[in-house]
């Protein structure tokens, strides 16, 4: 009783703090730059804990680290590294500075928003708008799969309770503080995830007689079906290097196309922010990303407890944390309430701007003022919970592999038709809007013929995994090729829209090298 008493004060302190935050940040909501982007004056450290947040959920934690653990076991680390830099501080060193002052420029709040400026095209608006609201929705209701065994574990309540405690509380916090309560909590969360994550694999190695032990023990695991060679799971590059490198580049270069992940460079505060939120979320990802496959790694030291073929992957980090004392496996609970809870505001964030300030606005709703916007967007956020608290509730009842599917899906569609959009229309002035289209189809196309017509593809493109980064891949190639063979944009709009790049600002000497103008004497 007693054990059951820590795990349960522990998340009731979690969700007041979660609910205070919100309820404080209320006053930076009374607008709709407030609301969707925190006046654009979020600090780095806000920012960095809010990106890394967003991009590590219970996903990762329960699903990914289990499944790649399992089939690459400590080689699976290389999915966090990626993720660290390629995902972290390349996204950051090459979209940062550009989103935040071109955006601003713009005067766009959203993805779509910023496509419409950008390329001219308020169909193009309208059609991004509609490609985040088909593929966010599905990838909301998959941040809920991971808390079903460990709650399950922990407290022994149904799965459909967790969901709509989550849910609600979610919502109440989103609805009433908007980015900033948010941003706040994803702090607070991250800070959760980051020692949460480090206790745990300190745990979990502990029962297995320290790392090298575990490590030695780990090369000593055989499975003929996956390799013949000996040691492979503790190897480098592991047992099939090709498919682990799929893994890193979906995980990591998606983060480039991400609305969710996108719009955080909206709202950061300066230059100087920007500079520090690139070696924060770095190292944030290094250790919760990193540690989560590290950890997942090791998975197959605990076979006996395991059954994949009945129970999944998702099964894999449970049955490692099934030992852990009372106080262990109540901070797990929090670390997988913080990683879900941070992500699903952030999509439900962007989902409900999306089709407000993108599609009713304008289209559906001529005049909408400014307090309709707020109130259509918190009506929204809890529309936008309830549909995916729904799913996830439907498809845990019922096994519905088809919403599983399109789960997967997900994160290669959306990412695979932004993102070489997006990099070019921030660097690359002869982008044409024809080039955008061809990568929206593309994407979306190949993706979903990946639900319907898997046995057809190619052996390698099966896998949601594999064919979502070869979408990354082939837009980088689309779109400059459409690009050559399709009318340029009008110069004139071009000179507008890049301008922003050229206008003169007064900087201290501490941050650029000048001209010399007369030599002083030290």
């Amino acid at each position: 009783m007693f054990d059951l008493g820590i795990k349960i004060a522990m998340v009731v302190v979690f969700f007041a703090i979660m609910i205070g935050v919100g309820l404080y940040c209320r006053r930076h909501s009374t607008n709709v730059d407030g609301f969707v982007l925190g006046g654009r004056s979020v600090g780095p450290w806000l920012t960095a804990f809010a990106y890394g947040t967003s991009y590590f959920s219970a996903v990762v934690f329960v699903g990914y680290a289990g499944q790649f653990g399992w089939k690459y076991g400590i080689a699976a680390t290389w999915a966090g590294i990626g993720n660290a830099i390629l995902g972290s501080l390349l996204a950051w060193a090459t979209l940062g500075r550009r989103t935040r002052v071109m955006t601003q420029h713009l005067n766009s709040a959203t993805m779509p928003q910023f496509f419409e400026v950008r390329f001219d095209s308020k169909a193009l608006k309208i059609a991004a708008s509609a490609v985040i609201f088909i593929f966010l929705i599905p990838y909301t209701a998959s941040l809920y799969n991971g808390l079903s065994r460990l709650f399950g574990m922990a407290f022994n309540i149904d799965y459909s309770v967790c969901v709509l405690v989550m849910a609600i509380l979610t919502a109440v916090y989103v609805i009433a503080g908007g980015y900033m309560a948010t941003a706040i909590n994803d702090f607070i969360q991250g800070i959760i995830m980051i020692f949460g994550i480090i206790a745990v694999i300190a745990a979990v190695l502990g029962s297995q007689g320290g790392f090298l032990e575990a490590l030695n023990r780990l090369g000593q695991v055989s499975d003929a079906t996956v390799s013949t060679t000996p040691g492979v799971f503790a190897s480098f590059f592991g047992p099939d290097p090709v498919n682990l490198l799929c893994v890193v580049v979906l995980t990591s270069l998606g983060t480039w196309g991400l609305p969710q992940m996108v719009q955080k460079f909206y709202a950061i505060k300066s230059e100087k922010a920007i500079n520090k939120g690139m070696i924060i979320s770095t190292l944030f990802a290094l250790i919760v990303a990193g540690g989560c496959y590290f950890l997942g790694g090791f998975g197959r030291l605990f076979s006996d407890k395991i059954d994949i073929a009945a129970n999944g992957y998702d099964s894999v980090v449970p049955a490692m944390l099934e030992g852990l004392s009372p106080l262990l496996l109540a901070i797990v609970v929090v670390l997988v309430l913080s990683a879900s809870m941070s992500t699903l505001s952030s999509l439900v964030l962007t989902s409900s701007s999306t089709l407000t300030l993108d599609f009713l606005k304008g289209s559906v709703v001529k005049d909408m003022s400014e307090k309709s916007q707020l109130f259509t967007m918190r009506v929204l956020i809890a529309v936008f919970i309830a549909i995916s608290a729904v799913i996830a509730i439907f498809q845990y009842k019922s096994n519905v592999t088809f919403i599983a599917q399109l789960m997967g899906i997900s994160w290669g569609a959306l990412a695979g038709a932004f993102l070489a959009p997006f990099l070019y229309g921030l660097y690359w002035k002869r982008a044409t809007k024809a080039s955008v289209w061809a990568s929206f189809a593309f994407s979306c196309v190949v993706m979903i013929a990946n639900i319907l017509f898997k046995s057809s593809f190619p052996e390698i493109l099966q896998s949601p995994i594999n064919a979502g980064a070869f979408c990354m891949l082939a837009g980088l190639v689309v779109v400059p090729v459409v690009s050559i063979f399709t009318k340029a944009p009008e110069a004139e709009h071009i000179i507008k829209v890049f301008s922003c790049y050229d206008r003169k600002v007064l900087v201290s000497q501490k941050d650029a090298i000048g001209d010399v103008i007369e030599h002083e004497e030290v």
